[in-house]
């Protein structure tokens, strides 16, 4: 069972930001094999969801998500750096991580609408969430996306 913690940015520790940033690398740079800059400029206005599995030999972050407010990226709220630990995927963590995310954005930002940037092969999985694909197919950082909205 994950522990699961939002944050702003302010309130992560230097640790924290550690198992995000390695985290993101490891899976969307590293296994992905997408060279990109992680470091966008959204994380200083972003709400960052933690989910960390404490029953390991060492606590690890397992799962994780940012929100980003209507109008900072998109007129719209958005989420996004969605990703599961290679160690914790086949516990299902990623549907209780946009379910949490989602569920943030409705209580936060009532009424708003939510835009992704989605990988194409994850549409089905986002459709299930309500979300509509808006986009053609593009690429980004070499990996096929789509625009979705909630």
């Amino acid at each position: 069972m994950l522990h699961w913690q939002w944050k702003p940015f302010t309130a992560l520790t230097v640790e924290e930001l550690y198992q995000v940033l390695a985290l993101r690398s490891e899976v969307f740079v590293v296994e992905q094999k997408s060279i990109y800059l992680d470091a966008d400029g959204y994380d200083r206005r972003a709400h960052h969801l933690l989910g960390i599995q404490p029953d390991e030999p060492e606590s690890f972050l397992a799962a994780y998500l940012r929100v980003l407010p209507p109008g900072l990226k998109y007129p719209e709220a958005s989420l996004g750096r969605v990703v599961t630990s290679p160690r914790a995927r086949r516990y299902g963590y990623g549907k209780t991580l946009v379910e949490r995310g989602l569920a943030f954005i409705d209580a936060t930002y009532p009424g708003a609408a939510v835009r992704i940037g989605a990988q194409h092969y994850l549409q089905r999985f986002y459709e299930g969430f309500g979300f509509r694909r808006i986009s053609d197919v593009y690429d980004e950082d070499g990996i096929p996306h789509i625009d979705m909205l909630r």
